[in-house]
């Protein structure tokens, strides 16, 4: 089964025309997408946009020989002109299969927002599920009997989407996952394919031709990655979208409670209110023992506060203690963390602060605290596939 995306932009398209956000002045060439559209095997258009037969000459393909046109979503604005020779547009009603002349037969999927996908099976057997935007699967029940060979979705706008069918194994670790409906809040180049990376999915120009089935390089997930940066630099916001494409996340909170202290009782709630509401929470520091066991992905927020338990635990603040034996029962703490990185078997991302480019600490502890993270900072790194630096909310790959 031959896929040919004519479209990959949301229904608006990007740019638009009129938009004179930094979003748009980025989308140019490569990078600038027609609504999205899915011409399969040149006998099935899924969604009729406006220029959809110059996108298909474009990419060497001809509308002449579609024989059914099928709508995802509400088309908001003026009517899409029908070209000729084209059958009506229409929507196959939830749960209800059509078979076309061309051997293709089409399951309609119920979805959690206005719309409807599609689950296109080829006559050799070749399945793929067709999401349209801002949509996930709704009521899914029990396990699928097999994987799709392709998912085409908004991966950006509706991760979760990604995570329900991972769940129920519709989503398995050969499916080729590609995101469309791309819009304003997808970041531009290098960006987008580095955060879709992460999710085992990627973006194509439009116009790209896929053979589905055929054997895809999925694009390889680190199995641990350090993101570091400033207060409120948008380093938990980075290490979350990470995994929002996961069934189940293990949220590794080491900040724990603080009784009486309102201020930091609103920001661990705001943390909560961005979780999925799958992901479980585990207030702890005994993150290495977590490392060990197996289990689903670890999301750790974050080691400065890992740091401060660890120093507090051998009362190393105090320099008579420090010389005492706290700098070498630290030491240790520090090595069996750092062990239990590099050995874990577990997908983990790991959130820390960088705290040494500022102005150098009044007190001696405020010293030893911040040499100490810059050390525990590049032990850690050193063990991670990737490393992430997010300075004003824009992340730099250090390595990976």
């Amino acid at each position: 089964m031959e896929l040919t995306l004519l479209g990959t932009g949301a229904p608006d398209g990007l740019p638009r025309p009129s938009c004179p956000c930094a979003a748009c002045a980025t989308a140019r060439g490569p990078w600038a997408r027609a609504a999205t559209a899915l011409l399969i095997d040149d006998a099935l258009l899924l969604d009729l946009t406006p220029g959809a037969v110059f996108a298909a000459a474009r990419a060497g393909h001809s509308l002449g020989a579609v024989r059914q046109v099928l709508l995802t979503h509400p088309h908001d604005g003026p009517a899409v002109e029908l070209p000729p020779a084209l059958p009506p547009a229409g929507r196959v009603p939830d749960g209800q299969v059509l078979t076309l002349i061309s051997g293709h037969r089409v399951r309609a999927v119920p979805m959690d927002a206005p719309g409807t996908g599609y689950e296109v099976s080829s006559p050799d057997g070749e399945r793929l599920l067709y999401l349209p935007p801002g949509a996930a699967p709704a009521g899914l029940d029990g396990r699928a009997e097999r994987p799709y060979d392709l998912v085409v979705g908004d991966v950006v706008g509706r991760p979760d989407a990604v995570a329900r069918l991972r769940a129920v194994g519709a989503v398995g670790p050969a499916t080729e996952v590609i995101a469309v409906h791309l819009d304003h809040d997808a970041p531009p180049g290098a960006a987008l394919d580095r955060r879709l990376a992460a999710a085992g999915a990627r973006a194509v120009p439009d116009g790209t031709t896929l053979v589905v089935g055929e054997y895809p390089v999925v694009p390889d997930v680190p199995r641990r990655v350090l993101v570091t940066g400033g207060a409120r630099s948008g380093k938990s916001v980075e290490a979350e979208r990470r995994l929002e494409t996961f069934p189940e996340v293990v949220y590794v909170a080491t900040g724990g409670r603080r009784e009486g202290d309102p201020e930091w009782a609103a920001r661990v709630g705001l943390h909560r209110e961005r979780r999925p509401g799958a992901w479980r929470t585990e207030e702890t520091c005994e993150v290495a023992e977590l490392l060990g066991a197996d289990g689903p992905p670890l999301l750790v927020d974050c080691l400065s506060l890992w740091l401060t338990d660890a120093m507090d635990r051998v009362d190393a603040w105090e320099d008579a203690r420090w010389r005492e034996g706290g700098e070498k029962a630290l030491r240790a703490r520090v090595a069996e963390l750092v062990a239990a990185v590099r050995g874990t078997r577990r997908q983990v991302v790991l959130v820390t602060n960088e705290v040494g480019a500022g102005v150098v600490p009044a007190t001696v502890a405020g010293r030893r605290f911040r040499d100490e993270l810059g050390r525990l900072n590049a032990a850690v790194a050193a063990e991670c596939e990737e490393v992430l630096l997010v300075v004003a909310g824009q992340a730099v790959v250090l390595r990976g």
